[in-house]
């Protein structure tokens, strides 16, 4: 498969995709940079390490930027500064060339990966709105899909 093929793919994937689907796209993709991160670490690949350390930061910050505090409430608050303490280990990683940041970021990731893998990307509104049943994802912004912004809700 071309690289051109490679990224219409992956454009259609984030194109079609729900948003809980988006988010554990944004956690995988978080969690293989910090991998590949880990293995130019190990190999003296400074520029490349350096590079998806990068990647994982923005990752990381694109999901700070879309959390719903106003709804999210205090789940949205613990994971914003989880989101925080990921960044700056990260940073501390970069500067220090450190592997045990990058191991325990990783581990973060994948837990709140997991943890939103458990949850349906569908639930059951029992007659109310979806949105105000579950946590949901949605549009910053309404359904604006050009705000390309993902946030996080939770209502109880």
């Amino acid at each position: 498969m071309s690289l051109a093929a490679y990224q219409n793919t992956q454009d259609m994937n984030v194109l079609s995709a729900s948003p809980m689907e988006l988010v554990r796209m944004l956690y995988s993709g978080a969690i293989a940079a910090v991998r590949s991160a880990r293995e130019n670490l190990e190999s003296g690949e400074i520029r490349e390490r350096s590079r998806q350390i990068t990647k994982a930061c923005s990752i990381i910050e694109e999901l700070a930027i879309s959390l719903d505090k106003e709804r999210g409430g205090k789940v949205a608050q613990d994971l914003a500064e989880l989101y925080v303490y990921m960044h700056q280990r990260l940073i501390q990683a970069n500067v220090e060339q450190q592997k045990a940041p990058l191991v325990e970021v990783q581990k973060l990731l994948e837990t709140l990966l997991e943890a939103w893998r458990q949850i349906p990307d569908q639930l059951p509104s029992a007659g109310r709105d979806a949105r105000e049943a579950s946590p949901v994802y949605g549009m910053s912004g309404g359904e604006d899909l050009t705000e390309g912004r993902v946030s996080i809700q939770f209502s109880a």
